[in-house]
């Protein structure tokens, strides 16, 4: 059975920095654009980067300059790496892609900037 399970999240203070983590398993034959949304309480969520399986990025413009995202297609995990965090930044992080040609979503990883 395919899932891709989230880490790395937790509670770091403004300015900081976080790397998260989104691994897929399973039987994997295929893997297209991976993708990196968040969802704060009470907001709608949000797509926050995107990769594709060559590696191609786009980033939502709240966080351009300072989140990176990538991907190790050899370990089928995307990462998303955090600098510069600010409160605004605090959500649960989700990754999202097609797996032999079927979506799949994680868990979710929940990431909090706070003093």
């Amino acid at each position: 059975q395919v899932q891709l399970v989230e880490s790395g999240g937790g509670l770091v203070q403004p300015g900081g920095s976080l790397r998260l983590s989104c691994a897929a398993s399973g039987r994997i034959f295929s893997i297209d654009t991976m993708a990196w949304y968040r969802q704060a309480p009470g907001k709608e969520r949000d797509l926050v980067a995107t990769i594709t399986s060559g590696s191609s990025t786009n980033y939502a413009d709240f966080v351009k300059g300072r989140f990176t995202i990538s991907r190790d297609n050899a370990k089928n995990t995307v990462y998303l790496q955090m600098n510069s965090l600010k409160s605004e930044d605090t959500a649960v992080y989700y990754c999202k892609t097609r797996i032999n040609g079927y979506f799949y979503r994680g868990q979710g990883t929940q990431v909090t900037v706070s003093s």
